[in-house]
């Protein structure tokens, strides 16, 4: 099995007892898996593919955007370190949620902005957290939010050249840029 270039744990492994997963869709996910895996209590991260029809879909295939997968990374963390609303609070801060398939200059249904949630309690976090940020937004003129949140999906890995990418490619494209709109926590993080 593949091992995580900075965190030495096997990709695909499943969360430690008393662990908890997210999945996030915020553009090309190079930068995205980059964000998450640099926080304290993150315990592995992933990058693939979700929320669409095609079984095992290869980048290629993705990329094209006709499978309805979207880039997401898939994040394993210690939840009495890092709590899932601070997670949400990268995730607003860190792409433009108000822009409809896409991200910068990736296009496509493939490169959306989306919320995967495993259990009740993260969907109501991620309602919350979007109506919140959807109104700050609007204070600033920014349009709607665009986010899709929906319950978690089959989690297809991309090829083993695409984890951890930007950490193999220093100098790697990482079309991570949010709005300078500031997410706010409810719930601030344990330690």
């Amino acid at each position: 099995m593949t091992e995580h270039a900075i965190f030495h744990r096997p990709l695909g492994a499943n969360p430690p007892a008393g662990y908890d997963q997210a999945v996030f869709g915020m553009g090309c996910y190079w930068g995205v898996e980059r964000l998450f895996w640099q926080e304290h209590g993150v315990w592995l991260t992933e990058v693939g593919f979700a929320g669409g029809e095609v079984q095992s879909p290869t980048y290629d295939q993705v990329k094209r955007g006709d499978t309805g997968h979207a880039e997401v990374v898939r994040i394993i963390y210690d939840s009495s370190l890092i709590s899932y609303d601070h997670l949400l609070k990268l995730f607003w801060e860190n792409h433009d949620p108000t822009q409809e398939n896409g991200q910068g200059n990736d296009i496509g249904s493939q490169y959306r902005s989306l919320i995967m949630t495993f259990t009740d309690s993260q969907r109501s976090a991620a309602e919350a957290s979007k109506i919140n940020y959807d109104n700050r937004l609007a204070v600033q003129g920014f349009p709607k939010v665009t986010t899709q949140i929906v319950d978690a999906a089959q989690f297809w890995p991309a090829h083993e050249a695409h984890q951890q990418y930007l950490e193999k490619n220093p100098d790697g494209y990482c079309g991570l840029k949010g709005t300078g709109v500031e997410a706010s926590i409810p719930n601030p993080d344990p330690i």
